[in-house]
């Protein structure tokens, strides 16, 4: 049953899907200062905020047994001046560096799991998002770019957790609690510290921003490489046949040099970063070694004080290099967020219960929904997005059920874009499109698909079984009805043959099949569905004789239970039609049978003629009765 949704449900767009890029101002500063970023790395770990407490917890537990060691060290070399025992002392040194490294090691496990399965989830999201896009979507950005966007940029988000937030927390707390800890000790060699630590920060700060834009770009030339590869292997043996590998290879290539380039700067960047750390603590070193000298000397401090302090200013080394390295990156994974918060702000189509084959009912208006479906289209304007023209001009026609029409024309003159208006695939600017006498967008988009078997012009087949194709969306068959759907599609004979019947392997995109193989696969396919309304487009344009006539036989004979409709330039395929529209420029020029067109309509007889079923004097005559020219258009 074609059941029907709120009309605002179905027409006004998830909040999600508007786009705000935040002020010009906003975006230029670090990642890790802009609030919008953490919002975003928020949503991301927020279901696995408990894992991510535990884990962060045990790991800064590690951190602050460690931090004992100096306080112990201390005692170690007191006792050994005033010649006291230190084997305790020596003991609980060794307990704590187990222990230590007992606890972090499970808190890393715990944050290296969080990190997977904020990889898994995001993962999910973003396929469910690609598989959901509305058509009209995909044109914005290309296929291989939304694999990147799925593979390789959800991978960097697997540093969310262990890096940008834990390490940057427990990386601030350690901190903190080192720099307490070296102030009790003295606070002179304390401020030292600071002075020169706080300029090798500022330094360290300013190169943030460029690393967020170069990890950007790497990832945009990974996308490049992806969209180049997925174009060569979509087209993988017309590369082949033109001897067009290497303007393919460079055309790839130039995306893997694209990232080359900008991740080298990323690991430049990366690689200053670090020797200004390096540089610091050991500027920081002397500085306390010499004013920490003096206070020896002069007896303002001990020299186990100074030693200590000197401990703790190396323990200052990992977490000041978890927060540069959280900085670093969290600039990394803030572009691949905003590239993956691109894809997910798309637009996509609701969610909706797979497409079922429809039953005996009735819908909300009390219209039977067993039977053949009736398709009307009123003053209907259409463009696809972009500055292109117009592809219909307010056409208006009615396809009754039960029958069998056919759409002709020229090449471009809009015939296939119907079944694009039919399927919901786009959005008419102008009209309505009704089924059954309703207003399409009124209809559940599953149940509306359920209802329509669609046979595509280039008759696409997915990598798998013959079985696998024939029962998309479908996966519970009978298999007499799919050996009765394989016998109505004349694929019977292949079927036979293959050495493993309907489970034989076809390939990618079914190379191992033939152009008309294919053709049928797709008719089979559709059939199997018991559509109320079959969509066929160019169906037979790769068909030998026999089989084109074999399967006009089928159609014609499903008519009483399926309503049919044909996009075609072969006549020959469409010329028993209940009716056939001939369509020329996106408007509807003629409406009738094949014999009433062919005395009616100039543009059908110079098709019919072209075509050689119609005899050029035949056509002269016929042009003579009607009082026009050949090739007259109105």
């Amino acid at each position: 049953m074609l059941g029907t949704v709120p009309e605002a449900a179905a027409r006004e767009p998830d909040a999600r899907e508007e786009h705000d890029p935040g002020p010009p101002a906003e975006a230029r500063r670090p990642a890790i200062l802009r609030t919008d970023a953490w919002r975003d790395m928020l949503r991301y770990l927020r279901p696995q905020r408990r894992l991510i407490l535990i884990g962060g917890g045990l790991s800064l537990l590690g951190g602050f047994s460690g931090l004992v060691q100096p306080v112990i060290a201390k005692s170690v070399v007191e006792n050994l001046e005033s010649r006291s025992p230190v084997a305790s002392a020596l003991i609980a040194l060794t307990a704590l560096v187990l222990v230590s490294a007992v606890v972090g090691a499970i808190g890393t496990f715990i944050l290296m799991r969080v990190s997977e399965s904020v990889v898994l989830s995001t993962r999910r999201e973003v396929i469910r998002r690609v598989l959901w896009l509305r058509v009209s979507e995909t044109d914005k950005i290309t296929p291989g770019d939304l694999m990147s966007r799925a593979t390789a940029d959800t991978t960097l988000m697997r540093s969310a957790v262990t890096t940008a937030i834990v390490e940057t927390v427990n990386g601030a707390v350690m901190l903190v609690a080192i720099l307490v800890l070296m102030g009790f000790m003295d606070w002179v060699l304390l401020l030292t510290t600071l002075a020169v630590v706080l300029l090798g920060g500022v330094l360290v700060a300013t190169g943030l921003p460029q690393l967020e834009s170069a990890a950007r770009r790497a990832q945009e030339g990974v996308a490049e490489l992806s969209t180049a590869l997925e174009r060569a292997l979509g087209t993988f043996r017309t590369i082949k046949a033109s001897g067009a590998e290497e303007a393919e290879a460079e055309i790839a290539e130039r995306g893997a040099r694209r990232a080359w380039q900008h991740s080298l700067k990323v690991a430049r960047l990366d690689s200053l970063v670090g020797a200004f750390i390096t540089v610091t603590i050991q500027v920081a070193f002397l500085a306390v070694l010499g004013v920490g000298g003096a206070r020896v000397a002069s007896g303002a401090m001990s020299l186990g004080s100074m030693i200590a302090f000197l401990l703790y200013l190396f323990y200052l080394v990992p977490p000041l290099g978890a927060l540069v390295t959280a900085m670093i990156r969290f600039n990394v994974v803030a572009a691949a967020m905003s590239r993956v918060g691109e894809l997910l702000r798309l637009r996509t189509e609701p969610e909706s219960p797979p497409p079922v084959r429809p039953g005996a009912g009735r819908d909300t208006a009390g219209r039977d929904t067993a039977g053949p479906a009736s398709v009307t289209f009123q003053d209907v304007v259409f463009r696809y997005p972009g500055d292109g023209p117009a592809v219909h001009h307010g056409i208006s026609f009615e396809v009754p059920a039960a029958a069998m029409t056919a759409f002709v024309g020229p090449s471009g003159a809009g015939k296939s874009t119907v079944f694009s208006l039919i399927e919901r695939f786009y959005e008419p600017q102008g009209g309505t499109v009704r089924l059954d006498g309703q207003d399409i967008r009124d209809l559940d988009l599953g149940a509306l698909r359920g209802a329509i078997g669609y046979v595509e012009q280039d008759a696409p087949v997915l990598a798998g079984t013959i079985r696998d194709n024939l029962c998309i969306g479908m996966p519970y068959v009978e298999e007499s009805e799919l050996r009765h759907a394989v016998r109505q599609a004349r694929l019977d004979g292949l079927v036979d043959r293959l050495p493993h019947g309907l489970d034989t392997e076809v390939g990618h995109r079914g190379t191992k099949l033939s152009g008309g193989e294919r053709q049928r696969v797709a008719v089979a396919r559709a059939l199997l569905r018991r559509p109320r309304l079959l969509l066929l487009d160019e169906v037979t344009s790769q068909l030998d004789a026999r089989n084109e006539n074999a399967l006009r036989e089928v159609i014609t004979g499903i008519t009483a239970q399926t309503t049919v409709v044909v996009v075609a330039h072969r006549l020959s395929t469409v010329s028993m039609a209940d009716r056939i529209v001939v369509m020329d420029g996106g408007r509807i020029r003629a409406v009738g049978t094949h014999e009433e067109l062919l005395s009616e309509d100039a543009l059908y007889r110079e098709l019919a003629a072209t075509q050689m079923l119609l005899p050029v004097t035949e056509l002269e005559a016929s042009a003579a009765r009607a009082g026009d020219t050949l090739g007259e258009r109105p």
